[in-house]
């Protein structure tokens, strides 16, 4: 081989210095010279006859860092990539679209996944190398970077039929992939079976599924508490309250600033990877707050309002929408402004308070946990709570509003101090589909925990997305810097009509409900597949990566066919539209046979279907909103689990424009004027009733 030229000064900018990507700009002054994705890379590949190096990440991932310093800053590897390659950098984040059809690439290709995602593509854009993380150097049987890098040039100018035809096959496995065969409409079999196979993962002694890396998982835990709620099955409020109540304990949850981090690396909960994403936040706060409306337990309120303490503080752009994440590392060192030393507590605190901490906190002269690589013990702690309130009662001696207490002017003092630390880089993009979880999250608990800061956070959050994301109905899906931009995904429709829906289910304003039933109709045009049905993750009119997906697997977030689903059913209740009744149906159908081969993965989808099969209600409160009897009677409704819900507020002096939306409404009126509840169930409508406990009856029949 020619020796590469080496690569330009580490002043310099290559093809990201104008994007608005915070990942993007990280890596803007690499000495690799990075494009973006577009024309102009995949034409240079062509008319220079190179492959094309894809790497895509995300600006909070650790690995991504680690790949970057070692060898994305590296001058000799620059060069080498520089001579081989065109490269191309992608955010994750930025383009779930490219992101999600090449780590399905390389999921076929190795049977795994994960970030740093590396992928060897042809001019054309077929995949035919797939990988993770890659060390700069080979060593202990891995292959590192600058080998790779030649195997693959070797590759390209001695055997490129091979590597054609590898493109080839991946991409026709691709296409095979987003195939869909009709199958069965799916009934209450479904739940029982998906019920039983997350028992048999559940982790007893430790709460959560598996025996390793532990994720929350929060879309899962909702169905457990939906299947608690249909069949009073104990050990499903066993399996989500176990759950909830360890995650809430351990290293996972941020004892002090509050929110959780992204996963456990262990089975007990204790040693997370330590970024925080706001979808987490959103979804892990919406399964406490549903847990405390359902259980009463104080403890899952005051975890959904940390959380939300924590979104609100540190999330919150001053335009009014959440940004996306902060970083797991700080300093260039995962966990680092997380982390404790006795000596650093006991400097701040004193001896008396770093006893109590050391045993509230299980905090410990060597460290608490064991590092990754060596497997040895460090100073290091992570504090968690080791004991319940009732142990530490026996063991400290003291009442547990004393514990509190303390643990809460002991928490003051840490965090302010921990303040002084430098902080992780925080990605101040602002996405529509994570938003629309938040949306969805602060609704939910302005609702149920009376709260109008959350409401108005809500709203301002909607209010941003509509003005500054939304153009006629069409959506895009990131804003930073004043910049909305990237065509709208099905994620971004269907995450934030569920947030709408949630808002105006709230707060009755009927702007939210219209804005919701407008998107649906842009999804519905523009995202629907009216050979085979179900939703593709793209629009018809956006420009497409290599093939169109359809994607009902739930990762972290649910999948937004999932997502949509339920939508289309709370829609088509609350416009009373017989045709869109259908469109559900049609959902399951085509994905039926996609869900039944795994169950535990389509947990979202479940819940759709729990609601499809109900009892499932549409309550109407004619009311003035002002009047003690209305707030009466929606404050009933509110102290209640009643999941499979729709709810409409019609003022009679102003009905506004809730009557075009729905037909019966116009003949929906107040009885004697006082506050009247509607309730339709199953295709049949009860009697109406101005008594709060005879509307509980009906519901709860």
């Amino acid at each position: 081989m020619n020796n590469p030229k080496r690569s330009t000064s580490k002043n310099s900018y290559n093809h990201l210095k104008n994007e608005k990507s915070p990942y993007l700009i990280q890596h803007a002054k690499n000495p690799v010279d990075w494009y973006p994705w577009g024309d102009e890379a995949f034409e240079k590949a062509k008319k220079e006859d190179k492959p094309v190096f894809l790497s895509i990440g995300y600006s909070t991932c650790h690995w991504c860092h680690v790949m970057a310093h070692e060898s994305f800053e590296d001058h000799e590897v620059a060069a080498l990539m520089n001579h081989v390659f065109v490269p191309v950098k992608v955010d994750r984040e930025e383009r779930p679209d490219i992101d999600s059809v090449y780590m399905t690439a390389c999921q076929i290709m190795t049977g795994t996944g994960g970030w740093p995602l590396t992928i060897i593509l042809t001019p054309d854009k077929k995949p035919f190398f797939a990988g993770t993380y890659f060390p700069r150097e080979s060593g202990f049987g891995a292959v590192g970077l600058k080998d790779l890098i030649l195997n693959v040039q070797d590759i390209w100018n001695d055997n490129r039929e091979e590597a054609l035809n590898s493109g080839d096959q991946i991409f026709k496995a691709l296409q095979d992939v987003s195939k869909t065969v009709k199958g069965p409409e799916l009934d209450e079999n479904v739940l029982e079976k998906c019920y039983d196979e997350l028992s048999k993962v559940f982790d007893n002694e430790n709460g959560g599924f598996g025996d390793f890396q532990k994720f929350p998982t929060p879309h899962t835990l909702i169905f457990l508490l939906r299947y608690w709620k249909r069949t009073a099955n104990k050990h499903a409020l066993y399996m989500l309250t176990k759950t909830l109540d360890s995650i809430a304990k351990g290293g996972i949850y941020d004892h002090l600033g509050f929110g959780f981090h992204r996963y456990s690396v262990d089975k007990f909960w204790l040693v997370p990877h330590f970024e925080k994403m706001l979808y987490d936040q959103a979804l892990i706060a919406m399964v406490y707050t549903e847990a405390f409306q359902a259980t009463g337990k104080p403890n899952y309120k005051k975890i959904a309002e940390e959380v939300l303490t924590y979104v609100l503080r540190d999330m919150k752009s001053s335009e009014g929408g959440f940004y996306s994440a902060e970083d797991a590392d700080s300093e260039g060192v995962e966990g680092k402004f997380y982390l404790w030393t006795m000596e650093e507590i006991q400097d701040i605190l004193g001896k008396e308070d770093t006893k109590f901490v050391s045993t509230v906190f299980d905090v410990k002269e060597d460290g608490n946990f064991s590092d990754d690589y060596s497997h040895e013990s460090n100073n290091k702690n992570i504090l968690h709570l080791k004991y319940s309130f009732d142990e530490l009662n026996d063991i400290l001696g003291m009442e547990t509003d004393k514990i509190q207490e303390k643990i809460e002017n002991i928490r003051l003092k840490l965090y302010n101090e921990r303040e002084k630390r430098i902080h992780p880089h925080k990605d101040d993009k602002i996405l529509t589909d994570w938003n629309g979880l938040m949306i969805t999250s602060l609704a939910k608990a302005g609702q149920v925990f009376k709260n109008s800061k959350y409401l108005e956070a809500a709203k301002d959050a909607a209010d941003f997305i509509i003005k500054k994301m939304c153009t006629n109905s069409r959506l895009m899906h990131r804003y930073r810097e004043g910049d909305a931009d990237i065509t709208g995904n099905l994620d971004d429709y269907s995450f934030l009509i569920w947030g709408l829906l949630e808002l105006y289910s709230t707060i009755f304003d009927t702007k939210y409900l219209k804005t919701s039933i407008e998107l649906n109709k842009t999804l519905l045009n523009h995202f629907w597949d009216n050979s085979n049905g179900g939703f593709y993750f793209t629009s018809d009119d956006a420009k497409q990566v290599l093939i169109r997906e359809k994607k009902t697997f739930d990762s972290a977030t649910p999948s937004g066919n999932s997502v949509e689903l339920l939508n289309l059913i709370r829609i088509a209740r609350l416009t009373e539209d017989y045709e869109l009744e259908s469109m559900p149906i049609k959902m399951e159908t085509t994905f039926s046979k996609n869900i039944l081969r795994s169950l535990t993965g389509h947990t979202q989808f479940i819940n759709a279907v729990d609601y499809k099969i109900g009892p499932s209600y549409e309550v109407v409160i004619v009311g003035k909103p002002t009047d003690p009897e209305t707030i009466q009677m929606l404050n009933s409704l509110n102290k209640h689990y009643l999941p499979n819900m729709v709810l409409i507020l019609k003022d009679p002096d102003n009905p506004g424009e809730l009557d075009e939306i729905s037909e019966s409404l116009k003949f929906k009126n107040s009885i004697d004027d006082k506050t009247t509840a509607y309730i339709c169930s199953s295709g049949s409508c009860k009697k109406p009733t101005t008594d709060v406990v005879e509307m509980l009856k009906l519901l709860e029949q």
